[in-house]
């Protein structure tokens, strides 16, 4: 919910300010508030030490609370593989990994726990049971679960050491200088709208690797290779280097060039990993989705 009000003070920070101007917000939550984006000052974002002067016009948007647990649905997933420790779904574009705020059911976590019957994974605590790694609502293709701590923990720690394989296909508008490279550039909120990432100088390792699959009149098909995996890391760095991603609104700044494509043209097609009680090489990927084969099918015909 919206709130308003006209800054009448001598001048203070706002994250100190903000719960006597809004009497329902801590100054921790107005922290987090403030960090989200979700706290505008004469209609733009500010950072916690933003000192307030008096005729500011401050606005806040209080979310909803967070549910307090996720509830098991009966919700079809497409299972991709499963045996005791783990399993690995080919989760389905616009449908998000896990409840909050604005989306508290009907999440892949909700069709897991129905699914599981509830054995999953703790250690991200009860809103993302089995969670190990998450890819946005708009991104279709493979997430690995975790059905205990030990294998949340195992497959953690390879992720973090980079010997878990996490391949991408996307397709990005115009062509590319080089045919294969590597962006290598830190990633951090936007300072000027914090529902976004940026590219950012101090902020968090960020390596994408990337090569053509095919050039197409205007757009490329290419596959892509995360060594890191920060917020929507491939977007970013893709919009960085001048070759969004096809109908990404969010960071290409134009309306979506396909009509069957809602939300940006990228699919996690494949990972690999060596399984943490078996040892044995796991190396799945799925099909291309349909929206993403109708592009390319309209790109051959141009």
């Amino acid at each position: 919910m919206k709130h308003n009000t006209v800054y009448e003070g001598d001048g203070e920070r706002i994250d100190k300010a903000l719960p006597a101007l809004f009497p329902d917000v801590t100054r921790s939550f107005a922290q987090k508030l403030i960090e989200r984006g979700e706290v505008l000052v004469n209609g733009k974002s500010v950072s916690k030490k933003y000192i307030l002067k008096q005729g500011d016009d401050v606005s806040i948007d209080i979310p909803e609370p967070e549910p307090d647990k996720a509830e098991p649905e009966d919700i079809p997933i497409d299972v991709f593989y499963e045996d005791d420790d783990l399993l690995v779904v080919n989760k389905a574009k616009g449908m998000v990994v896990h409840p909050a705020a604005g989306n508290p059911s009907g999440t892949l976590v909700n069709a897991l726990l129905w699914h599981c019957k509830g054995a999953l994974s703790g250690i991200n605590g009860v809103l993302r049971p089995g969670i190990v790694h998450r890819i946005d609502k708009d991104t279709s293709g493979l997430i690995i679960v975790a059905k205990n701590d030990k294998t949340h923990k195992a497959l953690a720690d390879m992720i973090k050491v980079h010997n878990f394989t996490r391949q991408y296909e996307a397709i990005i508008v115009g062509h590319l200088k080089q045919s294969s490279g590597t962006v290598n550039a830190p990633i951090a909120r936007c300072p000027n709208d914090r529902k976004k990432m940026a590219v950012i100088a101090g902020g968090r390792e960020a390596i994408t690797h990337y090569e053509t699959v095919k050039e197409y009149p205007g757009y490329t098909h290419i596959r892509l290779k995360l060594e890191t995996g920060r917020t929507h890391q491939i977007r970013v760095h893709m919009a960085y280097i001048g070759h969004p991603i096809v109908c990404d609104e969010v960071y290409s700044g134009a309306k979506p060039q396909f009509k069957c494509c809602k939300g940006q043209c990228l699919c996690a097609k494949r990972i690999a990993f060596v399984h943490p009680t078996t040892g044995k090489m796991i190396d799945l990927e799925c099909e291309l989705p349909d929206y993403f084969k109708e592009i390319l099918d309209k790109l051959e015909q141009k």
